[in-house]
């Protein structure tokens, strides 16, 4: 009797405290996620000028808040618009190497994240997400 009323109280614990733990989990995390739709497609500076290297990526924008969604769709040709200045800019080699493919969305983070500060005087991207990445030339 006392091991069945010892299980019960712990099953009880268990449930109530994984709720409350899910519960503040979903509570601390309201992202969104806000895709630069269609994907960018863009030439990059090339070491031989007689080819042209393009790359093309899809990005994904993670919003601090839900509520500020609103306000990242607003700005969004903005947001697109600085993305692909910045991926133009890259040379052919930091197109090519994973930490340069770092280099440029921590780039495109700071400049978005500034530009954002600019426009609304606060934070609404969060980070910046490759979630397609392709690269071709010389």
């Amino acid at each position: 009797m006392f091991k069945s009323l010892l299980a019960r109280c712990f099953l009880l614990s268990c449930f109530v405290f994984g709720t409350s733990a899910s519960a503040l989990a979903q509570e601390k995390s309201s992202y969104a996620y806000l895709g630069l739709e269609p994907e960018i497609v863009t030439n990059y500076i090339s070491d031989n000028s007689a080819k042209l290297g393009y790359v093309r990526v899809s990005v994904e924008l993670m919003i601090h808040d839900v509520g500020q969604l609103e306000i990242a769709e607003h700005h969004l040709p903005l947001l697109r618009a600085t993305a692909i200045e910045i991926f133009g800019q890259q040379p052919s080699e930091k197109v090519k190497s994973l930490t340069g493919r770092e280099d440029i969305r921590r780039a495109i983070l700071k400049a978005l994240q500034d530009h954002m500060k600019q426009e609304t005087g606060g934070e609404v991207i969060k980070n910046v997400i490759f979630t397609k990445y392709l690269y071709q030339g010389a």
